[in-house]
This record gives C-alpha cells, sequence and structure tokens, in this order.
C-alpha cells in the first residue's frame, strides 16, 4: 500500500511538472464559473446593476449608465462595460450579470499568486491560492454581482504591483505603471476608493519603513500618466454631458456617503471584525495565530477594516479587499498543522453546498412575471411597475423601453431618505425631460389609461390597484391589466 501509494503521487508530481506554470489560475476560474449561473437574480442588487448592463446593450449606449432609462451615477462604469460584453457574447443570463465579480474574484487570485510567488516560490503560491479558493467570502462575493469584488480585484492587484515596483534596490518602471492602472481601473469600478486603500496600504508602509526615495517613486509622472489616461475621459466626458456630474458623483455619492449617516445599511462599529472570521470559516478557525505573523499584511488588513468601520453605512462586501492579506497569513498559519486539510476540505464543501442552498431557500427574482409579460406585449403597449424595485423587469421581459414607475414622486422626495426610488429621482434631475416620462404619479397614470394601447402593471397583490385585472401569478409579483375607465371620452 505505501509503495503504492508513493507511485501515484510521483505520477501526480510528474503531471504536474508537465503543466504550465499558471494552471491553477485556470482551475480558479473553473472553480469560480462552474456553478455561478444557476441561482435566480438576487434583488434588489443584481437586478438593479444587471440591468443597467442590459439597458446599456439594448440601448447601445456604452458611456451613460442608465436606470429605467435615467442616468445612473451612483457607480462607474465599467461593471456594467464588462456585463454588457458577457450579454452581448451569451444573452442577458445570469451568468453574464456576473461576470464583472467572476473577473474580480479571478483578479485577486492572480495578485495572491503575483505575490506569494515572488516571495515565496510556485509551490506555496499554488498553496496560498488553494487557501483563497475555499474562503466563503470569496467564493460568494464572486457570484454575486455587484462592485465589491471587482474594486477589490483591482486594489489587490495595484497593492501588489506597487510592491514589486518599489521592494528592491532600484525601480521596475513597468510595475509601477501596471500598479497605477490597476488603481485607475479600480477607480472605473467603484469610484475613489480605488486610489485611496491602495495608497493608505503602501504609502504609510513606506513611510514607517523610511523609505523616502521609493516614496518618491511611487508618484512618478509615467505612473500619473497611466492613471489619467485610464481614469479621466469617462468622467470629463459625463461632467461635459450632464453638468452636476461632478458635484453628484463625487461629493453626494463619496463624501457624504461616507460621513452622514442618512443613508442605509448602519451597523455597529465592530460589524467588519465580526464578519471577516465567520465569513472565512473553517480556514479562520487559526486567525489569532494567523494574526500574529502579519507585517505588511495584518497592516493590510488593519487599514480595510478600519477605514470601513468608521462610517455608520456598512455591507459585508465592503471588507472584500482585506481578503488577499487574509488568505497568505491563514495559509501560513495552517501550513504543516494537524487539520489542515479537513479544514480546507470543509471550506470547499461550504462554498459548493450554498449554491444550491440559496436556490432552495433564497427568494426567487422575476424570471416568472417578465417572461409572461414578454408573451403577451403587443405594439402600443405600455408598462408600468409600482411598489417595489423591479430593477430586473427590463432584462427578464427583453423590454425594448423602459417600465414607467409609478409613485407620488413630489411626497417622496419631501421625505428624503436613502432607497431605490430616491436613487430613481436623482436620476431625473440629469434628464428631466425622460424623468416625466417615466416616473409617474397617480394623476400621470389616470390620463394615460385613456389613451389607445394596453397597460400592463407589474406589481405584488398589496401593491396592485384596485380595478387592475390578474392576468399572471408570479412567485414574487403578479401581472395585471389596467381596463380602460368608463369615464374616459
Amino acid at each position: 500500500m505505501h509503495k503504492h501509494y508513493a507511485g501515484g503521487m510521483n505520477a501526480l508530481d510528474d503531471v504536474r511538472r508537465r503543466l504550465p506554470d499558471g494552471w491553477p489560475l485556470l482551475l480558479l476560474a473553473v472553480w469560480l464559473v462552474a456553478l455561478a449561473g444557476w441561482r435566480p437574480v438576487a434583488l434588489p442588487d443584481e437586478g438593479r446593476y444587471g440591468g443597467v448592463a442590459y439597458e446599456m446593450l439594448s440601448d447601445g449606449n456604452w458611456w451613460t449608465p442608465t436606470l429605467f432609462g435615467l442616468p445612473y451615477f451612483h457607480k462607474p462604469p465599467l461593471m456594467y462595460w464588462i456585463d454588457r460584453a458577457a450579454m452581448a457574447l451569451l444573452g442577458p443570463t445570469p451568468l453574464a450579470l456576473r461576470a464583472a465579480p467572476l473577473l474580480g474574484a479571478w483578479l485577486l487570485g492572480w495578485a495572491l499568486w503575483i505575490e506569494v510567488r515572488v516571495r515565496h516560490g510556485l509551490r506555496d503560491a499554488q498553496q496560498a491560492l488553494a487557501w483563497l479558493a475555499v474562503l466563503p467570502l470569496f467564493y460568494l462575493g464572486a457570484q454575486y454581482a455587484n462592485h465589491d469584488m471587482l474594486v477589490a480585484g483591482w486594489m489587490s492587484l495595484a497593492v501588489v504591483s506597487a510592491r514589486v515596483a518599489l521592494g528592491g534596490d532600484r525601480l521596475r518602471l513597468g510595475w509601477l505603471c501596471a500598479a497605477w492602472a490597476a488603481m485607475a481601473l479600480a477607480v472605473l469600478s467603484k469610484g475613489l476608493i480605488g486610489i485611496v486603500l491602495p495608497g493608505l496600504v503602501v504609502l504609510p508602509w513606506l513611510i514607517m519603513q523610511r523609505r523616502w526615495r521609493a516614496l518618491v517613486q511611487a508618484l512618478h509622472p509615467a505612473g500619473l500618466a497611466v492613471f489619467a489616461l485610464i481614469a479621466l475621459p469617462w468622467m470629463l466626458l459625463m461632467q461635459q454631458r450632464y453638468p452636476g456630474f461632478f458635484d453628484y458623483f463625487i461629493i453626494e455619492q463619496h463624501f457624504h456617503r461616507y460621513t452622514e449617516a442618512r443613508f442605509n445599511n448602519a451597523q455597529p462599529v465592530w460589524f467588519f471584525l465580526a464578519v471577516l472570521p465567520l465569513a472565512t470559516l473553517p480556514a479562520s478557525l487559526r486567525l489569532i495565530g494567523a494574526l500574529r505573523r502579519g507585517s505588511f499584511e495584518l497592516w493590510w488588513i488593519v487599514v480595510i477594516v478600519g477605514f470601513f468601520s468608521m462610517p455608520r453605512s456598512k455591507l459585508v462586501g465592503y471588507v472584500l479587499p482585506a481578503l488577499l492579506p487574509l488568505a497568505v497569513l491563514l495559509w501560513q498559519a495552517w501550513q504543516g498543522r494537524r487539520g489542515a486539510r479537513w479544514a480546507w476540505g470543509m471550506g470547499a464543501l461550504l462554498c459548493v453546498a450554498a449554491v444550491p442552498a440559496i436556490m432552495v431557500w433564497g427568494k426567487p427574482d422575476h424570471a416568472d412575471v417578465g417572461a409572461a409579460l414578454r408573451s403577451r406585449l403587443a405594439p402600443g403597449d405600455r408598462v408600468v411597475v409600482t411598489g417595489e424595485p423591479f430593477f430586473d423587469l427590463r432584462l427578464q421581459a427583453r423590454l425594448s423601453e423602459p417600465p414607467a414607475v409609478l409613485a407620488d414622486w413630489e411626497g417622496l422626495r419631501r421625505q428624503g431618505g436613502d432607497n431605490w426610488q430616491r436613487e430613481l429621482s436623482d436620476a431625473a434631475r440629469f434628464a428631466p425631460a425622460l424623468g416625466e416620462r417615466v416616473l409617474w404619479t397617480p394623476e400621470r397614470l389616470a390620463r394615460e389609461r385613456c389613451a389607445p394601447g394596453r397597460i400592463w402593471l407589474v406589481a405584488t397583490r398589496a401593491d396592485a390597484l384596485p380595478d387592475a385585472q390578474l392576468a399572471f401569478e408570479g412567485r414574487r409579483a403578479a401581472l395585471f391589466t389596467l381596463p380602460r375607465p368608463a369615464t374616459c371620452p
């Protein structure tokens, strides 16, 4: 048995030696993509961001992100560009709308691969990547369509590239330009944190080490030029087309959202101190020992967790940029330790089991209502939604035009707050004429009901109008028709 086992291991080693060095990165891509298209679209986030990408594809517009046809500047466009390209190739499927986070996760894995291979060697890079792959927060974050994993991937690549560029006796300019390019793409992924956080990780570390020359080299004109050429054109174009863009995108969506308490998702200051270990089980069972090993990696984690712990608004995905250094420390902490294979295997099992569990116990999307609407819609018909954010409806129903959204818009503006109606109301500020066409008041609906053509209403039964006639009952919402009132001329 022993000889047979040894012979099998030797054969396996021979196979590994014949493979290209980067084969684990290909395996990582397969691991992440395999189950990524199985589950329904998660609402509202995946419906919102997938809907924006679908509108770009449907309307033939690469530059201005739109939601229900209205300019949508809560986030920059890189995720939408990636998902738009994926939808053009694969169709508007759940897998396609998750292309951007999948790419971001793979970039994060590539950054870890570079970091560990440069400092420890090829075999260690393979092992560290294997530990990263089975962290549930990493695996599920790769399959959730929002901007967090994409920006985490670019920021991780930026920090690692900067370390390679500035870590030796002389500047490696190509790596420095790669770092600045990654920061520019991070800015286009989620805004200014794409440059602020890598800067907070790398620059204070250089100062603590008294590496003044490297600190100056980090601001090399070539790197700054690369950043400007990638990050600035889209912002300048939007400011030219929509004069209030900079004030809204920079001041309101960055500084106000970070410093003010009026936004949603309020959590206590210790939120990420609980989330990070819980979401990386069972590898994090050795977290205390892992943190004791940390130097630069520990500093990296402290910067990310500290930065996002200060504002009241917190979401789990904000802490994704801390996964690379955490994975390195956890890999080192489990090396040669009893139970390492059990911890790795349980992590892999948790990741794989999470997808069918979400399919069984998670909430459905609007695919059934969208299909029912698509099969019934005729030329001249109009579609109205109300009560809930049906962000995925245009994608699910393949609507050529955005549906109208029914609400008391004046009352909502006076009420304020941070919600999906506020997002649409803000968007209408940049295109008032489009806002009039899309944001319907009850008075506007009363007039439209007397116009030619049917009106289809998508809503829950609780939000439907009293005289709405049920046409289809879905799992999450229903499709109604609105009859022409007898009072119409």
